[in-house]
């Protein structure tokens, strides 16, 4: 009996072994990329929230080509603010705008909901914040990453920042500190001992300073393929009028910040980072997140709810292949424009001092030590 017991027990672990290998794998398919932005929203601050809000396709467009072991990360985006005297004294002026999310127009919403006001700025406090309240992936393999970005002394504060960053990279989490202002000045505040404690890199850069402009000759096409593409997403749920209102209203608001910026986001919208499987049934379907048999009627564009199945599938099949040609186009157009604006340039010997030049030169060489390998632009 107890031989019998003794089998039964050892082939019960080796089935759990190999469930908890399979999940490993499982885990491991995806390789994952999880940044939190921390931004200071103090009086000070307009002109760091500007480059982050017309930024942040550029950072994504630039994650678009990393791939670990030939499979394309998944891409998460949380997003803080501190330092505002809106926001309540008892919670350190800190608040968590976005948790860990791979809806990038989620992302780029809250950029744009934020307003400077007033100004005691707590690092320690909103780097704890993030390090406890976000759902930071267990995986060793995991890429996780802290950008916190202001100008007055990182040492504020109820929570020291020492041990708000050590904690941080005793889950593995690395944190990098971008100082609005002279180097020296952010380094004899502690904006470089925080990204030395916790294995980032320290920068600094002028918030104020106007950024160049370059239109490419591409940049009308890919606006207008981008135009084209919005109309490739077939909203469904309750979720799918408010998801499409917000793609188009994204837009719009980056075409008015910064024409630039407007291009990238198309670029952007081409890649797998933007996933819109909360409200768009052909990425849902796609993503094997929806049966179309399960959807009801109601919960369809009007144009679908009189098809019978069969059709509704080919309506979906069609606007699939329709987007990826699409974004194969833009993918193109995109190559030929960055290859454009790198050459203007050099001419002009610009050198870049932005929030996200700072942000992908540090996330981009800690992604590499994690195995990430991106594609050269030629």
């Amino acid at each position: 009996m107890k031989k019998v017991v003794s089998i039964v027990c050892l082939m019960a672990g080796i089935g759990f072994a190999l469930a908890s290998t399979g999940n490993l794998m499982a885990d491991e398919e995806k390789p994952l990329i999880q940044i939190a932005i921390l931004l200071d929203t103090s009086n000070s601050m307009d002109g760091l929230i500007n480059q982050a809000r017309t930024q942040l396709w550029r950072i994504v467009n630039e994650f678009a080509t990393a791939k670990r072991e030939g499979k394309e990360p998944e891409l998460q985006v949380a997003l803080y603010e501190y330092g505002n005297d809106r926001l309540p004294r008892e919670k350190g002026y800190v608040r968590q705008v976005l948790p860990l999310t791979t809806d990038l127009d989620k992302v780029s919403e809250g950029l744009f909901s934020l307003k400077t006001f007033g100004g005691e700025e707590y690092c320690g406090y909103v780097i704890k914040d993030a390090v406890e309240n976000l759902n930071w992936s267990k995986s060793d393999s995991a890429l996780k990453i802290i950008v916190i970005a202001g100008n007055e002394p990182f040492t504020q504060g109820p929570v020291d920042y020492k041990e708000a960053c050590k904690a941080a990279i005793n889950k593995g989490i690395i944190v990098n500190t971008i100082f609005c202002g002279p180097y020296a000045d952010g380094a004899n505040t502690g904006w470089k001992d925080g990204a030395t404690l916790a294995d980032g890199k320290y920068m600094n850069i002028d918030q104020e300073k106007q950024q160049v402009q370059i239109e490419a000759p591409q940049d009308k096409e890919i606006q207008k393929l981008g135009a084209e593409l919005n109309k490739t997403y077939v909203p469904f749920g309750k979720r799918g009028r408010e998801g499409k209102l917000k793609q188009e209203e994204m837009d719009e608001k980056l075409k008015e910040a910064a024409p630039a910026a407007a291009v990238e986001r198309q670029a952007a919208k081409a890649s797998k980072h933007y996933d819109a499987s909360s409200w768009d049934l052909v990425d849902a379907v796609k993503k094997g997140e929806v049966k179309l048999e399960d959807v009801k009627d109601e919960d369809l564009p009007e144009e679908m709810r009189k098809m019978s199945l069969e059709e509704k599938k080919r309506y979906i099949e069609e606007k699939a292949k329709e987007r990826e040609r699409l974004q194969a186009e833009i993918k193109k157009q995109n190559a030929e424009r960055e290859k454009y604006i790198a050459e203007e340039m050099k001419k002009l010997g610009e050198k870049e001092d932005s929030f996200g030049a700072a942000l992908i030169k540090a996330v981009r060489e800690q992604a590499e030590k994690k195995n990430f390998k991106f594609e050269e632009k030629k």
